[in-house]
């Protein structure tokens, strides 16, 4: 017998394990996030916009990884973004970018998540990314907003064409 030759019985798990569902499924969730991160690479480097901020690569992880999960809803991603965006600007702009400010920024943050219902964890971040770059008021329009619902719509687009879940598009309240 033949080295190279596998038998019938090993390729036919190998062939079972490849179109495994989980394997299928995480390799659709990291094409995913690639091609939304690619896509705000490209826009960032054109000078469209200021559209890429570390925590959105974990926001991917969340929305493409995990869709079903309550915290990488719609809602959740962009409303968690803009929420822990304005605490970290309000504390930058009062205070400063001290560390104890940059700690104070995400615990505001985290706590202004909770009672508006758009915890993300990913967003507790945002307050770190806005004392280190010194960011103004447009921080929440570009790259917050607009890159924050650029995921949500990505994903809502490559759910709903290639893995089959859907996203109910209802930013306003989640759970309706």
């Amino acid at each position: 017998m033949d080295s190279d030759v596998i038998p019938a019985s090993s390729q036919s798990r190998a062939v079972a394990w490849l179109f495994a569902r989980p394997w299928r499924l995480s390799a659709f969730a990291g094409f995913g996030a690639f091609l939304t991160i690619l896509l705000l690479t490209i826009a960032n480097a054109a000078d469209v916009a200021p559209l890429l901020i570390a925590p959105f690569g974990a926001s991917c992880a969340l929305v493409f990884g995990a869709p079903a999960s309550p915290l990488a809803q719609p809602y959740n991603v962009v409303g968690g973004h803009l929420v822990t965006a304005a605490c970290g600007l309000l504390v930058t702009t009062c205070i400063g970018s001290s560390p104890i400010a940059i700690a104070l920024g995400v615990g505001i943050a985290i706590s202004a998540m909770l009672p508006t219902d758009t915890l993300h964890p990913p967003a507790g971040a945002n307050p770190i990314v806005i004392a280190f770059a010194h960011s103004g008021r447009p921080f929440l329009v570009a790259p917050i907003l607009t890159g924050a619902a650029f995921i949500v719509i990505c994903s809502s687009l490559f759910h709903r064409h290639v893995t089959g879940h859907s996203y109910k598009l209802n930013l306003l309240r989640r759970g309706q």
